[in-house]
């Protein structure tokens, strides 16, 4: 008998989304589903609706559920209508929201990252394994099924097919762990194991990328993120005002990177008033979106490399990995021994993130221990941009590389990135913009 489950174990960078639409529009043509739940960490719910827009070549409808519980009800409720359907939460609300889902009744149900349902106890795996049971396809994405034991797998075959391991955690445990220490109730040990695996892959199609000999030498994947919003708020307004300096004053290139650099530190979630007085943060979307890319990494057992062009952001995203017990080293403005920084990234496997500050880490190191960086900011200086890319994309690299850009949207943010992959002056760009009457700040 065929499963009702799937598991797409697939690295980051290896078109885990993009394979999941296909075989949705693929089950939505031969009329086998008409309702789709995706349900994933809260930093990505907007890429599947990104990715939705760029490759799905069949008619569908799709909603991010946001705002208050009682908006995200109505949103479930009025989803009826001609195409696919389809529905985006993050974990967290998922299981919020389980009996609205379930009147719902989704046909198909997503679950992207799934290490997040790892912990069969948890109460968003458990909303997970009731809604899985009333669907007709269920799926997990996760490059790492197993993050701390084989163990891991249970909750989130559970969530696919009982048939797979059964029911109970307890009885899975018995067959497959061997207990001892005090009490007998430690796990000292794992028993069976080529069967557990033969059964997982059973319902799985695994991809490393440094397998994947048919992609690119290097992947650019944009994450959009979404600014809190009080933060959007207070974006807009400094947009708004940022418009009319320059329709008062003098038109020059300085004029305008001056008024982009107040927008720019927003999107990286701080503020500076006119008198220079130390930063308040007033965001944490692009430090929330960076951290589900480190626990991603960290999953997968790869380095990662993170470039921040102000201050504030890499203070911040230093005290996220503190607070994580993640080794890092940093190189940015004051750091006198680069060449130790390098080295411990390079060399120490203890050490697993690389913080750096665009202009002075951007140029001269190599830190190909890593294959994935992540842009949390952007400077606008096009040789810095490729300077900063090199440092992992060079000739000692020996797997592809992986570039994760975080962009706020309705912000700056995407306009300072294409014009920067597009080689183009982003100065010049936004002074022709305000010349043509447009606001040359507005995405």
């Amino acid at each position: 008998m065929a499963s009702k489950g799937c598991a797409f174990l697939m690295d980051m960078g290896t078109g885990k989304t993009i394979t999941t639409i296909a075989l949705a529009g693929t089950l939505y043509h031969k009329h086998r589903i008409t309702q789709m739940l995706v349900v994933c960490p809260k930093s990505i719910v907007d890429v599947w609706e990104q990715e939705f827009e760029k490759f799905a070549a069949f008619n569908y409808q799709l909603a991010v559920l946001d705002g208050n519980s009682a908006k995200k009800a109505d949103t479930i409720r009025y989803m009826i209508g001609n195409g696919l359907q389809v529905i985006v939460v993050n974990y967290e609300s998922c299981w919020r929201l389980e009996a609205e889902l379930a009147r719902w009744h989704p046909d198909m149900i997503v679950c992207d990252e799934s290490s997040k349902i790892k912990n069969p106890q948890a109460k968003c795996s458990k909303a997970l394994h009731r809604l899985g049971k009333i669907s007709s396809y269920n799926m997990i994405l996760t490059g790492t099924p197993i993050t701390n034991s084989p163990l891991d797998f249970f909750s989130q075959y559970k969530f696919l097919d009982e048939g797979i391991f059964g029911g109970s955690f307890y009885s899975f445990r018995a067959y497959y762990a061997i207990l001892g220490g005090f009490q007998n109730h430690q796990i000292v040990g794992y028993k069976h194991l080529a069967e557990l695996v033969e059964k997982a892959h059973s319902i799985a199609y695994r991809i490393r990328i440094d397998e994947a000999v048919d992609l690119p030498e290097f992947v650019e994947e944009v994450r959009p993120v979404k600014l809190e919003q009080n933060a959007q708020k207070i974006y807009d307004g400094i947009e708004k005002d940022s418009y009319a300096e320059l329709m008062s004053g003098e038109i020059t290139t300085r004029n305008v990177l001056t008024q982009l650099l107040r927008l720019s530190q927003i999107t990286g979630g701080f503020v500076r008033n006119d008198d220079g007085d130390e930063a308040q943060q007033l965001s944490t979307a692009k430090l929330d979106a960076l951290e589900d890319v480190i626990d991603s990494c960290m999953e997968e057992g790869k380095k990662v490399i993170v470039f921040a062009r102000f201050v504030p952001e890499i203070d911040a995203i230093a005290r996220m990995l503190r607070k994580k017990n993640i080794g890092y080293s940093v190189v940015r403005g004051g750091v006198k021994d680069r060449a130790e920084e390098v080295r411990r990234f390079q060399q120490d496997d203890g050490c697993r993130v690389f913080v750096g500050q665009i202009q002075a880490a951007g140029m001269g190191l190599t830190l190909t221990a890593a294959s994935t960086m992540v842009f949390y900011s952007l400077d606008y200086n096009m040789a810095n941009f490729d300077q900063a890319k090199a440092r992992i994309h060079r000739v000692s690299q020996t797997q592809n590389c992986h570039y994760i850009y975080l962009c706020c949207r309705n912000t700056i943010d995407n306009k300072v990135l294409r014009s920067l992959r597009s080689k183009i002056d982003l100065a010049k760009a936004l002074v022709d913009d305000y010349r043509n009457g447009e606001n040359p700040f507005r995405a």
